[in-house]
């Protein structure tokens, strides 16, 4: 069992930055990925970015050069720097953790981007 603990969302607008924060329970090393998602069509969630084994990251076309992943190892902790708002960016942001024994969500943290 893994659970994750994000904070870190708000209000902001359009232009601006926000930095999202995801505390694991669990050595996010032993983590087949973690990242961060937000809703999609069809009650899906898309992928935002996310770490993969060995470090590699990877993120959707639409964040690409706005968004940055990053992790604390010693805190158990990945982190999403959100610059250049947009008002599409406008979600609750879903912390997302895979193992071999399953699928582990955080309750979501909102963030809401005027234009």
């Amino acid at each position: 069992q893994v659970q994750l603990v994000e904070s870190g969302g708000g209000l902001v607008q359009a232009g601006g930055s926000l930095r999202l924060s995801c505390v694991a329970s669990a050595n996010i090393l032993s983590l087949d990925s973690v990242g961060w998602y937000r809703p999609a069509p069809g009650n899906q969630r898309e992928l935002v970015a996310r770490f993969l084994g060995g470090g590699f990251r990877n993120y959707a076309d639409s964040v690409k050069g706005r968004f940055t992943i990053s992790r604390d190892i010693a805190k158990n902790t990945v982190y999403l720097q959100m610059n250049s708002l947009k008002a599409e960016d406008t979600a609750v942001y879903y912390c997302g953790a895979f193992t071999n024994l399953g699928s582990y969500w955080g309750q979501g943290t909102q963030v809401t981007v005027s234009s």
